[in-house]
């Protein structure tokens, strides 16, 4: 009788968790008879892996979208700026000087700004009109490596010449040679009444930012014709700051701005764009919880795995527990089958969606050519290759939830086989 005492004696296994854990162990392995919960439980850690493998690539790819977006807004945008009242900044040279050495900054650049209305023959559109001074502007901002036909150089003061986003330059129907007529708001008083002014430009070249909101609305022209068109003088609209990381700007200009005497209006690219930055992240929220659901549907797999196991396991539970096995060792052992399957089928997944997100751009092109279809279309998403970009929180949180379902989906099954009574489960299958 002392031999028979097996579960004290199967303590002594090399397993971390004693007999229960090399006990359940042994019942991942299909035997001749029980091939279909063998089978089961392989689609149950693929279903893991294959949920956690799309999460973590779908999350990159959306990752990269974001960075490539954000690098060609900054491009364009300032990261800050700093406007007088009433739009106008009368002694921007003083400011330029006295804010150039102020914590973060890089670089400082003049602009004017303002709504104009551009019309070509018949045909016109509204539009955001910024006047820049060349050599100051290519140190804020990277536009210049967006523009066509000579970039900056072609912006000579006094010769009223203007860069056109090139689906603004379709929309007109014009090409690098034409005129536009400028019309402002402002107006200038005549005898027939007030008029709106208005001023002839050539376009001189044209913008390719790859962003609709810029192609489409943005003509840049050169400070002194803005000045001029404006009547501003020698007063410019702000000031526009670049800082050595754009993610401190609203902090940084929010500094400058309190270290001015007078009034002031701030803004920075966190603001002028945080809508488009906000909706990437509902986005991206809402895709992680609805491609969750292949997950969770994966540890669904596991609960009716180990139902499987426990009602076939009766009698084999019953002996233990007739041995001295305690309810807490059939937890264990149970637990321990479904923590396995999650535990591999999350490795397997990780594995594969960290080896697809990696090579994100490789593996699109080789569907696109073995089908002929164009998964990213330039024309449509301004970009030819699919982005991606690997986060470790994001692979973490992936991975770690995949986990967790996987161990609370061992719970109910574990506790039904810890209410098995012995004696009931000897007397169905005598």
């Amino acid at each position: 009788m002392s031999k028979t005492g097996s579960a004290s004696d199967a303590a002594d296994t090399p397993y971390p968790g004693g007999w229960p854990s090399w006990i359940g162990l042994r019942y991942l392995r299909a035997r001749q008879g029980n091939r279909y919960v063998g089978f089961i439980s392989v689609i149950a850690m693929t279903g893991i892996a294959l949920g956690v493998a799309v999460l973590i690539v779908v999350l990159s790819v959306m990752n990269g979208f974001e960075r490539d977006l954000s690098r060609r807004i900054l491009d364009i945008v300032a990261h800050a700026t700093l406007e007088g009242e009433g739009a106008r900044l009368d002694d921007w040279r003083a400011l330029m000087e006295k804010t150039r050495s102020d914590a973060g900054v890089v670089a400082i650049a003049p602009y004017v700004e303002g709504r104009a209305m551009l019309v070509a023959g018949e045909r016109s559109a509204a539009v955001d009109l910024r006047a820049v001074l060349p050599d100051a502007e290519r140190k804020v901002s990277a536009l210049e490596k967006h523009l066509s036909d000579g970039g900056f150089n072609a912006l000579v003061p006094g010769a009223w010449q203007v860069l056109l986003g090139r689906g603004l330059a379709g929309k007109l129907g014009v090409r690098r040679g034409d005129g536009v007529l400028v019309v402002i708001a402002q107006g200038n008083v005549t005898p027939a009444g007030v008029a709106p002014r208005m001023r002839r430009f050539m376009v001189a070249g044209f913008i390719d930012a790859g962003m609709y909101e810029f192609d489409q609305g943005l003509a840049v022209v050169h400070l002194g014709d803005a000045q001029r068109l404006f009547r501003l003088g020698d007063s410019v609209t702000g000031l526009r700051y670049r800082f050595d990381d754009p993610n401190s700007a609203p902090t940084l200009i929010r500094a400058i701005g309190q270290s001015l005497p007078g009034s002031y209006y701030i803004s920075d690219w966190s603001r002028r764009q945080g809508n488009f930055f906000r909706s990437l992240q509902v986005t991206k929220s809402i895709m992680f919880f609805v491609l969750l659901l292949v997950v969770a549907v994966a540890a669904f797999n596991i609960i009716a795995t180990l139902v499987m196991v426990v009602k076939e396991k009766r009698a084999d539970i019953a002996i233990l527990r007739t041995l001295g096995g305690a309810p807490r060792d059939m937890v264990s052992i149970f637990m321990t089958q479904g923590s396995v399957i999650g535990v591999v089928g999350t490795a397997i997944g990780t594995a594969v969606g960290l080896l697809l997100a990696f090579n994100a751009t490789t593996v699109v092109m080789a569907l696109q050519r073995a089908t002929g279809i164009t998964f990213v279309d330039p024309q449509v998403y301004f970009i030819s290759e699919l982005p991606s970009e690997v986060r470790l929180g994001d692979v973490v949180l992936v991975a770690g939830v995949a986990l967790a379902l996987g161990v609370l989906a061992t719970l109910y099954p574990a506790w039904r086989a810890a209410r098995t009574q012995p004696a009931d489960a000897l007397r169905h299958e005598v």
